[in-house]
Order: C-alpha cells, then sequence, then structure tokens
C-alpha cells in the first residue's frame, strides 16, 4: 500500500518515523520548499521533532498536495484542523477517487464546525467505509523517544482497519482497532478543551486537588456528549468480551483512546493545550500565548466549533462552555473558574 502524509508538524514527522521506520516507502508533502531543503540536508525536520533522524531512502519528498494524493493510495492526513480546507482546496473529486483516508487530527473544521470525514464526504465524494481515523494519548515528543505508546484505529471497515493499523505496530507501538469512528473523534476534540481548562486552572494556582475534581467532571461530561451522538461502549468496568487470542478486553470508556487521551492530554507537560491554558490563566491574552508558543493548539478553535455545534444538539456541557467564553467572549478566567467551582461534584 503506498502512503502519502500531508502535513509537515510533530505529529506528522512522528507518524513519517514509525511508517518509514517499519520499512515503507512515504509521499511526504510538506508546507514548503525550504522546509523540504532543510528535511533533505539535514535528515531531520528541524522545526518539529529535531531529535528524530529520517530514513530518507524510504520519503519521497514534495510541497505539491496534487503530487502525493496521485501517487499514494493511503492518505494521512495530519495538518492542524483550522488548516486542512487550504491544504485540500486545489483537489477535485476524481483525485480521491479510490483512495483510503487516514485522519491523524483532532479537531472539528471551522466554518461549518465539522469532522473532517462530512467535509471529505461533502466536497469530494470520500465514503465513510474509505475513511478512518488514528487517535489516542500519543504525543509526538515520546514517539520520537520511542517511549511505549498506544494508538487506536478506528474505522467501519474493520479489516481494512487492522491493516491499516498493522503499518504502524512496532516495538513501541501498540495499535488496538475500533468500529467507533464518531465517538474516537469527538473524544479527541473535547478532551482538547478541556486540556485547556486544565491548564488555565493550574495558571491559576489551583492545586492538585482541584484537578482531580475538575478532570473527573471533564470525563463525565465529555461522556454524555458522546452518548448523545452515538458513540458506542461509553461505559467503564463493562466489557462485551475478550479477544482469545491476547487476551485484550474490548473496548470501554475507561480505554485509551476517551479517558486515558484525556487524562494525558490535561497532565502531560508535553501538551501544547494544557500548555496554553497555563498561559491564559496566567494572565496572556489569546494572541500573546499564540506567538510565545509559535505552535497551534487545537483546543482553541475547537472550543468555538464546540460551542457552536452545540447550540444546536443541547447537550449539558458547562465545563467546555466556560472555556469557550474565557477564550472568546473574555469572560477573566479567574470569575470563569469560581463560577464552575460551585458546580462540580
Amino acid at each position: 500500500m503506498q502512503i502519502g502524509v500531508i502535513g509537515s508538524g510533530s505529529w506528522a514527522t512522528a507518524l513519517v518515523k514509525i511508517i518509514t521506520q517499519n520499512g515503507h516507502s512515504v509521499q511526504w508533502c510538506v508546507r514548503h520548499a525550504t522546509q523540504l531543503e532543510q528535511i533533505q540536508r539535514k535528515r531531520l525536520n528541524p522545526q518539529y521533532l529535531p531529535t528524530v533522524r529520517l530514513h530518507l531512502s524510504l520519503i519521497t519528498l514534495s510541497t505539491q498536495v496534487k503530487e502525493v494524493v496521485a501517487a499514494s493510495e493511503l492518505l494521512i492526513i495530519a495538518v492542524p484542523s483550522a488548516y486542512v480546507k487550504n491544504y485540500l482546496s486545489e483537489l477535485t473529486p476524481a483525485e480521491w477517487k479510490g483512495k483510503k483516508v487516514l485522519s491523524a487530527i483532532k479537531g472539528l473544521l471551522p466554518d461549518n464546525n465539522e469532522l473532517l470525514n462530512y467535509y471529505l464526504q461533502n466536497e469530494f465524494g470520500v465514503a465513510l467505509d474509505d475513511y478512518f481515523a488514528v487517535l489516542g494519548p500519543c504525543h509526538a515528543e515520546e514517539v520520537a523517544e520511542e517511549k511505549l505508546s498506544y494508538l487506536t484505529f478506528s474505522g467501519i471497515d474493520l479489516d481494512t482497519t487492522r491493516q491499516i493499523a498493522s503499518l504502524f505496530s512496532c516495538e513501541y507501538i501498540n495499535t488496538i482497532v475500533s468500529a467507533d469512528i464518531l465517538g474516537v473523534q469527538y473524544a479527541a476534540v473535547l478532551k482538547n478543551i478541556y486540556a485547556l481548562g486544565a491548564g488555565i486552572a493550574h495558571g491559576l494556582d489551583y492545586g492538585d486537588n482541584f484537578l482531580s475534581v475538575y478532570i473527573a467532571n471533564a470525563a463525565d461530561e465529555m461522556a454524555g456528549f458522546l452518548q448523545q451522538f452515538g458513540a458506542e461502549h461509553v461505559v467503564v468496568g463493562v466489557h462485551e468480551s475478550k479477544d482469545d487470542l491476547n487476551h485484550r478486553k474490548t473496548l470501554n470508556y475507561a480505554a485509551s483512546v476517551y479517558l486515558g487521551d484525556l487524562l494525558v492530554t490535561c497532565y502531560s507537560p508535553h501538551s501544547r493545550n494544557r500548555r496554553f491554558g497555563n498561559m491564559i490563566g496566567r494572565g496572556y491574552s489569546v494572541k500573546a500565548a499564540e506567538t510565545e508558543m509559535n505552535m497551534v493548539a487545537e483546543g482553541y478553535q475547537a472550543s468555538r466549533c464546540i460551542y457552536q455545534h452545540n447550540n444546536a444538539n443541547g447537550s449539558v456541557i458547562p465545563i467546555a462552555e466556560m472555556v469557550y467564553k474565557i477564550l472568546w467572549e473574555q469572560v477573566p478566567a479567574d470569575k470563569g473558574f469560581k463560577a464552575l467551582e460551585h458546580t462540580l461534584i
């Protein structure tokens, strides 16, 4: 299977590392010619994960998305959700025919506040059967250091999902397969928002006791949202069966792709959403925080997308709504969290 990767940030670089280390060739679409030249010359991506040595003999670099799409059977989209439409705007439905798509983004696309699969289906006719997602608690920095991580691959076509997952399985990547293609994507969007809130709380000097209560309530809030959108297995302590071959339980809400990803994004120093929120809690403006980080925190745009999306659907998500109001309606962070204190249980 010929693989194409669209995107050249930290996560895209980490995915290219895994695939090529497993001996598979990659067509890689990077942002601009300067970045392409630096990768070729230095054998690494100097701006993102500069410690990762790349297997250039297995990588074909390009700045032209059409070239990469044409040469690939499986397309991995690993760009910030806010920039997806710009990356793909020059493509036509005919160019997507026969392609499989693996989403590696954790956000909703602005404008229509939609998951990537809906945009690809409406704009290019990509069927949901040909769409897959890779998610889970997997910071790019730890992949670079080859620390054991778990990735969940989701798709309706489970046989193809397993085939795609096998491309990534290695000594430091354990792979899990799920059919909950919509639920895992919404969970990834929400956990970034809650991680922003966790960072804001840290910046406001709340302690670990409060943070544990905040995250527990965020987990409950996320479960309610996912249930409303038809997510499967949003329970804890109940499993449908067990795989007799490897004795792994079936997925439930305590699994890595749901609760696990929420926890690591709220707690880890690698979490850019937590860092962004921490700066907001310390008094930075959104613009100042963006400038200092020089990286995209998906939760910022996602907070507005989910807020607008939820207005039409009516889930009860007071924590996510408060994060939105702090970031987009200039509600002072201390006042916003003071209001939340008495709603948490």
